[in-house]
């Protein structure tokens, strides 16, 4: 059974969906990345729906969801209020959280505030401390071919991030280490216009690799000991979200898990779906198992 529809949010509505909502596994939800991007890309991730139902929804501002002009609404706190509002709306007493990068950054904030009925949580290509994010990516951009580095570091400093040039290096920079596949350019166009970037440029910045918006400070590691629900840490062997920087984000956190798909970037999830879906489907039938 398929369900959609609106929730009533502070700021506004999210539009969300639920696959297979009489499935027997307790449910999971599933938080897209951005900040400001949509559920669009991780629309294959329905096919957890055959052990359980798989909730996704957009995050205000993007998607289908309401997209208010109120630049104080874009704040990491508001959206961990949001996952508490639709959860609640939804009924949702029992959860598995499946968050994809920025996804995991909520992921984290949000169960750090000890929330009850998270059965587990599963930090995909994670974003767990933004200072570490942008140590990650001038080791990453240092790979690149030097004209494409001095591109990316002349047009960052003079602040021309808009620019043809600085585009064409970030494609470069994006078959690297966000999607190491053939992009499907359709796909790609349609699902341009469920991005938001005036959430994106609010909350982290211009570009990827310098955090100038309000998640600058952001840094959970000091807290991870605090993760109490079973959890698993996942991202491709070419990530951005390095698997150097997600090992050690599942070192510090009791008694997690860790995989490495090894032939992706950012998108395992796209880049090697079947894979990524036996472990993710393989760990959350195990939590499921747990009395």
């Amino acid at each position: 059974m398929y369900e959609e529809g609106f929730v009533k949010v502070t700021g506004g509505r999210v539009w969300y969906e639920v696959y297979n909502k009489e499935a027997e596994g307790t449910p999971v939800i599933i938080l897209h990345g951005g900040p400001g991007s949509s559920t669009y890309s991780l629309k294959g991730l329905k096919a957890l729906g055959k052990d359980r139902p798989v909730v996704m929804y957009d995050q205000l501002g993007c998607g289908k969801s309401d997209r208010p002009n109120d630049l104080s609404l874009w704040k990491i706190e508001r959206f961990v209020e949001e996952l508490g509002q639709v959860r609640e709306a939804l009924e949702l007493k029992e959860v598995h959280i499946l968050g994809h990068s920025w996804g995991t950054t909520l992921a984290a904030a949000y169960v750090l505030t000890k929330p009850i009925g998270v059965k587990s949580v599963i930090f995909s290509s994670p974003c767990l401390s933004a200072p570490m994010w942008e140590e990650d990516q001038k080791h990453n951009i240092a790979k690149l071919p030097v004209e494409v580095q001095e591109t990316i570091l002349r047009c960052e400093e003079s602040g021309e991030t808009d620019s043809e040039e600085f585009k064409a290096a970030i494609k470069e920079f994006n078959e690297q280490f966000v999607f190491r596949g053939e992009p499907d350019l359709e796909w790609l166009k349609a699902g341009a216009g469920m991005k938001n970037p005036v959430v994106y440029e609010t909350m982290w910045g211009p570009s990827e690799f310098t955090v100038k918006g309000n998640l600058k400070t952001f840094d959970c590691t000091s807290q991870l000991n605090e993760i109490d629900s079973p959890t698993l840490y996942t991202c491709g062997r070419y990530d951005e979200a390095t698997p150097e920087s997600t090992e050690f984000y599942a070192k510090l956190t009791p008694g997690a898990e860790f995989h490495v798909f090894e032939k992706s970037a950012h998108m395992p999830y796209m880049e090697e779906p079947e894979e990524y879906l036996q472990v993710i489907g393989d760990f959350l039938m195990k939590e499921d198992r747990q009395v």
